[in-house]
């Protein structure tokens, strides 16, 4: 890779579309997340692009009635396998409004076993997120998850399937660990030496890195959607119903219902299991380098972005012997952009 240091040094800009006339670098960045897809671009005034949508989808009846009603409401459907299907941020509202569960392509932060049309689906949302190349066989670093410590597989599978999407779609794809990612997008004034933690919905993912080379790196399968079904499971309601009450601004210093107070429970709970993960996981590697200075840990991924997430996450840090002396804990400028971005600093450095 080329010189780090020089990545997009730039404000990210969450649009939709660009003027038909933008020039873009050659290289892009995609956070292949199991609730959310969201793919980084850089124009070359250095300006980034930001897409993002969610990684669902809802199928319905396809009968009259169903039809009018997404057309009154302006959602888009396609037809898979014979079925009507809503997918990205849509399938969401929908899922609500009708009562429904989405479904996800992935489960656990790789592609679903148990979804028949997570593949045709995947596509679906990957053509519309990324389109096609700029260049011809364009780079284009996805984010995969380390493997996990607290469960039987591993991921050279649902590594092997996105790269042959990618490379379908006219790109020339390289694989980057999501805690990986978060690093190279957060911790460059630290000359990328610190712990990135990618808080999403199937995983949490964590490296440990020292001057931009992972120390230790590993995930867990405990996440968003682990909350979901927990605090669905304990209140009798849908997951969906669980990840809308996550949504909707409440804090985990001040919760205000037993809704929110179960869903402060499991994520007390969470971070609490995550830090004791890296704790083992470094006290027992062999080889870790010494570290002279206090490390940055920093915190992306939609699911840190509830209010208190990152005074939990000091509170739990204080209640164990951390291996490390930590400076400053904080939560990434854009949790939901950060691997993304990532993915777009290892690409352009790779041109």
């Amino acid at each position: 890779m080329g010189n780090l240091s020089e990545g997009p040094a730039v404000e990210t800009q969450t649009v939709t579309t660009a003027p038909s006339n933008t020039k873009y670098e050659s290289g892009r960045g995609l956070d292949v997340g199991t609730a959310n897809l969201a793919s980084a671009i850089q124009d070359k005034d250095g300006n980034v692009t930001i897409k993002i949508q969610r990684n669902a989808f809802i199928d319905i009846d396809a009968d009259h009635f169903t039809r009018n009603m997404l057309t009154k409401l302006n959602v888009q459907y396609v037809s898979v396998n014979g079925k009507m299907v809503v997918v990205g941020d849509p399938a969401f509202e929908l899922a609500n409004i009708l009562n429904k569960e989405t479904r996800r392509p992935m489960k656990g932060g790789v592609i679903s076993p148990g979804e028949n049309e997570a593949m045709p689906i995947e596509k679906i949302l990957l053509e519309n997120l990324l389109g096609p190349p700029n260049y011809p066989n364009e780079k284009c670093y996805f984010s995969v998850p380390a493997d996990p410590i607290d469960a039987d597989f591993n991921v050279v599978y649902h590594k092997g399937i996105f790269s042959t999407m990618l490379k379908k779609q006219g790109y020339d794809p390289r694989s980057i660990l999501e805690g990986h990612a978060v690093v190279f997008a957060e911790l460059a004034e630290d000359d990328f030496t610190g712990i990135g933690i990618s808080c999403g919905g199937g995983m949490f993912n964590i490296c440990v890195c020292y001057k931009s080379i992972p120390a230790l790196s590993f995930s867990t399968t405990k996440g968003g959607d682990w909350i979901d079904r927990n605090v669905a499971q304990v209140l009798g309601i849908k997951a969906s119903r669980a990840t809308a009450l996550k949504e909707r601004g409440m804090n985990l210093l001040n919760p205000k219902s037993r809704e929110e107070e179960a869903v402060e429970i499991y994520y007390r709970n969470l971070i609490s299991y995550t830090l004791e993960s890296i704790k083992t996981r470094f006290e027992h590697s062999s080889g870790m380098p010494s570290f002279p200075d206090p490390v940055e840990i920093v915190c992306a991924g939609g699911t840190s972005m509830i209010g208190g997430f990152i005074e939990v996450f000091r509170d739990e840090l204080h209640a164990i012997k951390f291996p490390l002396e930590v400076k400053n804990i904080r939560r990434a400028d854009d949790p939901l952009y950060s691997v993304a971005k990532g993915c777009l600093v290892a690409s352009l450095s790779d041109i």
